[in-house]
């Protein structure tokens, strides 16, 4: 039986050695998603890691590019690719770059630019209906990348061509790149303006796996034809004090010896 407490535990642990001193970032908005990603890749997706393209696969989308490095240690401790791979993450000449990239074993769509992910995935819910397969698409969008007006055209769409294939998830830990989303652009709230565009709305905790099941439970028992929408509350920077609920882990990167103390500090957790 996986431990998928401890599993997230190793993820974070192998992201925070795969950081490259005083150049990654993103690093805040890579920690908020560990829990949903190892649920998932864990618990509940269809992948095939020794055989990454296989017909019979859900697809995975991390639209917020910019979280690669949990997909990438998420893909890495799941089987997809070695760590020595993994350590060469942001390194001049890597496979693995900041924003995530289809050319690394596992990931379905190089994204970065930010509002794309959940269209692409709405073409792979359209052909995978049209050809009668009972393959899954889900897509992890940032709270901040709701601003970008190609996803509510994407959300339009989808309700109304009843793409129940489709799983969209939202990592709201309540910052973008600015600042606060609230201070943005407020888009609360959230699950009221989804709901009339024919989805199923669900509001849960990233962060726990026992709710995070319950909600994936309430999604396979649905039959109402309807595409489905997670609203993940997060928190940016998860299990680092250092990162923590902190604007700026947003794009601050840290020094070697901060590193080292980091890593120091979360091996104790283990």
């Amino acid at each position: 039986m996986i431990n998928l407490v401890t599993e997230a535990k190793v993820i974070r642990l192998m992201m925070l050695e795969a950081l490259v001193p005083d150049e990654s970032h993103h690093i805040g908005c890579s920690l908020s998603i560990v829990e949903i990603l190892t649920f998932l890749y864990f618990n509940h997706l269809n992948v095939y890691p020794h055989d990454p393209k296989n017909v019979r696969r859900d697809i995975f989308i991390l639209s917020k590019g910019h979280g690669s490095l949990a997909l990438y240690a998420t893909l890495c401790r799941r089987g997809f690719f070695s760590k020595k791979l993994l350590m060469t993450y942001d390194k001049n000449g890597s496979k693995l770059p900041e924003h995530a990239s289809s050319n690394v074993p596992g990931v379905e769509l190089s994204t970065g630019s930010l509002g794309h992910g959940l269209s692409v995935g709405i073409g792979l819910s359209t052909a995978f209906k049209n050809d009668n397969k009972n393959n899954k698409v889900f897509v992890l969008l940032s709270d901040g990348e709701l601003d970008e007006g190609s996803n509510w055209e994407a959300i339009m769409y989808a309700g109304y061509h009843h793409l129940d294939n489709l799983i969209a998830i939202v990592d709201k830990n309540d910052f973008q790149g600015y600042a606060a989303t609230s201070k943005v652009l407020d888009l609360s709230p959230l699950c009221k303006k989804i709901t009339p565009f024919q989805w199923n709305v669900y509001e849960t905790d990233g962060h726990d796996f026992l709710i995070l099941k319950k909600t994936f439970d309430q999604i396979n028992k649905s039959k109402n034809g309807r595409p489905h929408f997670i609203i993940a509350q997060t928190i940016k920077g998860r299990g680092v004090p250092y990162f923590e609920g902190k604007f700026e882990s947003h794009y601050k990167s840290v020094d070697k010896a901060t590193k080292q103390k980091i890593i120091g500090y979360f091996k104790t957790t283990l």
